[in-house]
């Protein structure tokens, strides 16, 4: 059979066009909910506002000033001052630089290594075996434990949050990208493309991958509010970033100390980290409300 006959008698034509449609409409329901709208420009506000963080306060973040120790929030400081007399709206906006990079880059590697295994993984039942006897003795150790351990080995920096996260992350993810290739796979489409020959890596990008982006777009919002929590969680125990870096996990743990004395160098960092894991969680329940068609028929 040559290569134009197999395109032309290439199966599931008509679900390829029922999954893009379905795509659209998803687009249009996330767009008409509210909470996924909130949440979404809730992200977009605090995203911009790090992005711009030279341009909204510029000077250097990290500038000590002895005299201006402990000022409470006013016109010349926004959210107050530390102990150190360093600004503390310069220090929220910058620190949400290294937050959310972190937690992109942790959210990049942990879904791209959960898509090609975990779709390896639900597509060849020998690999399963082996590969998913990994994961669960992965996830016998409970994921803080197993990223604090990491991050103490190599060191406190960027890096090291990053991959002591990516390490956690991996695996529940990689079982649900699994998980719902094992679905996808006994669809009359999957067998058809097998039946008439079609390449495996094909068979991967133009049928599976799309069939399964929907969950794997809702684990992906969850697994960034985690990533940016996790950061958050190492910083404030002395092993994630570096004390020459800001993020909002190190605002918040040199804080601590000064609670009583002045309560919003505690405030403003939380109350930032608070509304990035709220948002990315409330849009996740969006995502997952919409893309799941039993919940959908209940509305």
């Amino acid at each position: 059979m040559s290569v134009t006959e197999t395109d032309t008698n290439e199966p599931g034509i008509g679900e390829r066009e029922t999954f893009a449609s379905a795509n659209r409409s998803v687009w249009l329901r996330l767009a008409t909910n509210p909470t996924a709208v909130i949440s979404i420009a809730l992200l977009v506000l605090i995203s911009l506002s790090a992005i711009l963080a030279p341009v909204i306060a510029p000077g250097n973040p990290m500038r000590i000033n002895p005299v201006d120790r402990f000022q409470p929030p006013g016109f010349a400081h926004p959210f107050g001052t530390d102990n150190l007399g360093r600004d503390m709206f310069k220090m929220v906006l910058y620190g949400g630089r290294t937050s959310l990079l972190v937690g992109l880059i942790v959210t990049a590697i942990s879904m791209s290594v959960a898509v090609i295994f975990g779709a390896i993984s639900g597509f060849y039942q020998k690999v399963d075996m082996v590969l998913m006897r990994f994961v669960d003795g992965l996830m016998a150790f409970p994921g803080i434990v197993l990223a604090t351990a990491a991050a103490a080995i190599l060191g406190p920096s960027s890096r090291t949050v990053i991959i002591s996260l990516s390490i956690v992350l991996i695996a529940p993810s990689l079982r649900v990208v699994r998980g719902q290739v094992l679905v996808v796979r006994e669809l009359q489409m999957i067998e058809a493309a097998r039946a008439v020959g079609v390449p495996t890596l094909r068979l991967f990008t133009r049928y599976i991958l799309p069939a399964v982006s929907s969950p794997i777009l809702v684990q992906a919002s969850f697994i960034f509010s985690a990533a940016v929590l996790g950061e958050a969680a190492l910083s404030f125990i002395g092993v994630g970033i570096g004390p020459r870096e800001l993020s909002w996990g190190n605002a918040l743990t040199e804080a601590r100390n000064y609670i009583a004395a002045a309560p919003w160098i505690v405030v403003f960092p939380g109350l930032a980290l608070m509304l990035t894991i709220l948002a990315l969680n409330l849009l996740g329940d969006s995502l997952r409300d919409i893309l799941d068609p039993r919940l959908a028929r209940r509305r």
